[in-house]
C-alpha cells in the first residue's frame, strides 16, 4: 500500500506543476467568470475535470499509445482542438463587452449559458488537446508500475481530476470577487478582445505542435 502511495505522490508532484501552468483551459475559467459568472466557470471546471478522467481511462486502457503512435489520430484531434480554439477566439472577439456584477448575479438574461454547454465547454476544451495524450502516456508510463492494478490507477486518475476541479473552482472564486471582476469589467470590450487573441494564439500553438 505504501508502494501506491508513493506513486501517487510522484504523480501529484508533476501534475500539480502542469495543472497551475496556464494554458487554454485557465483561460477559458478565467473568461467563464468573468463574462458569465461564477456558476458558470464552476461546471466549466467540473468539465475539464471530467475530461481528465477520460485522458487517464483511455492511458490506463493503452490506447494512448495508440493515438500516440498514429500521425493521422494525433493530426485529427490537432486540428480539430485547434479549430476549437479558434471558435473560442473568434467567438470573444464578436462578443460584446461583459455585464455589470449586478446584472450577471440578479438577472437571468440570454447570456448565462446552461449547466450543460458549460461543462461541454470545459470538457471539449481539454478533450481536444493531443499533447493531454502524451502527457498522460508519459507520465504514467514514468511513474506507474505496470504490475499496478489498473483499478488503482483508476483511483489515481480520481485523485487528479478532484484536484483539477478544485484548482479550477479556486479560480472561479477569485475571477468572481467582486473587486477582482469589476476591474475585468471595467476594460469593456478590451478584455474580449484580449481573450480572443489568447484563444486564437493557442490554437496557432496547438496546429503548429508536433508528435513526439
Amino acid at each position: 500500500m505504501s508502494h501506491y502511495f508513493y506513486e501517487l505522490l510522484g504523480l501529484m508532484a508533476v501534475f500539480s506543476i502542469m495543472a497551475i501552468s496556464p494554458g487554454a483551459d485557465f483561460a477559458l475559467v478565467v473568461r467563464q467568470s468573468i463574462v458569465h459568472g461564477r456558476r458558470a466557470a464552476i461546471i466549466t471546471s467540473f468539465g475539464i475535470g471530467a475530461s481528465l478522467l477520460f485522458h487517464i481511462s483511455y492511458t490506463v486502457l493503452g490506447l494512448g499509445l495508440i493515438v500516440s503512435k498514429s500521425l493521422l489520430l494525433f493530426g485529427i484531434i490537432k486540428w480539430a482542438g485547434a479549430a476549437y480554439l479558434f471558435y473560442l477566439g473568434v467567438k470573444a472577439l464578436r462578443a460584446s463587452a461583459p455585464d455589470a456584477p449586478a446584472e450577471v448575479v440578479q438577472s437571468e438574461t440570454p447570456r448565462q449559458l446552461s449547466a450543460l454547454r458549460c461543462f461541454l465547454m470545459g470538457f471539449v476544451t481539454n478533450a481536444l488537446n493531443p499533447k493531454a495524450v502524451l502527457f498522460f502516456l508519459s507520465l504514467f508510463s514514468v511513474l506507474v508500475s505496470h504490475e499496478t492494478p489498473i483499478v488503482i490507477q483508476a483511483g489515481y486518475g480520481l485523485v487528479m481530476s478532484t484536484a483539477l476541479i478544485s484548482w479550477f473552482i479556486a479560480v472561479s472564486v477569485f475571477f468572481t470577487m467582486q473587486s477582482v471582476r469589476d476591474r475585468f469589467v471595467a476594460w469593456g470590450r478590451w478584455f474580449n478582445r484580449v481573450t480572443g487573441v489568447v484563444f486564437i494564439g493557442l490554437g496557432i500553438r496547438l496546429a503548429t505542435s508536433q508528435a513526439s
